[in-house]
């Protein structure tokens, strides 16, 4: 799991609200901008890494892990044929974000058709290509989150109003 830095370095005893998994450590840079804002939305978060074309097993146990420990929203950023938030969505009746990475040929356009064309009863919330959907992942998870929780409801409206004054 990662701590600020997203770095996977350590685990820390409690499992994350929100545990981001990547299917590459190369798809670190594109998920850097979500820390900050879901630590301004005061929302805990885990990284992990698991292929699940290579690593079907270990991204079970990862899934599996987070669901015992507690996490309520898992968000997925893949490449390509990107068929890990398909596959995470497929193991968990919790919500799966999906980030599409720009990467091979078609920069992007290949993952975003791949999670965004889910089959029914399978659901992935899916934002926008890149970085910029990864910070939209960030923002998804604290308004789901914030449905129950008011602090979290709080922090969500004190970032839209910013917004709305010309803040990033």
């Amino acid at each position: 799991m990662a701590g600020k830095s997203g770095k996977t370095t350590r685990k820390t005893k409690k499992t994350p609200r929100v545990m981001i998994v990547l299917g590459s450590k190369s798809d670190l840079p594109v998920i850097e901008g979500m820390y900050a804002l879901l630590e301004r939305f005061g929302l805990s978060y885990g990284v992990e890494v698991a292929s699940a074309h290579r690593q079907p097993q270990k991204l079970k146990r990862i899934i599996t892990a987070s669901e015992k420990g507690g996490t309520e929203i898992f968000v997925a950023a893949a490449g390509m044929a990107a068929h890990l938030p398909g596959v995470m969505a497929s193991m968990t009746g919790k919500p799966v974000i999906g980030i599409p990475v720009a990467s091979g040929p078609l920069m992007g356009i290949d993952a975003l058709l791949s999670i965004v064309q889910m089959p029914p009863g399978v659901p992935v919330a899916t934002v926008a290509v890149g970085s910029a959907g990864a910070r939209n992942a960030a923002c998804l998870a604290a308004r789901m989150l914030a449905l129950k929780d008011a602090k979290v409801a709080a922090a969500v409206e004190d970032y839209r109003k910013e917004l709305a004054r010309g803040g990033r």
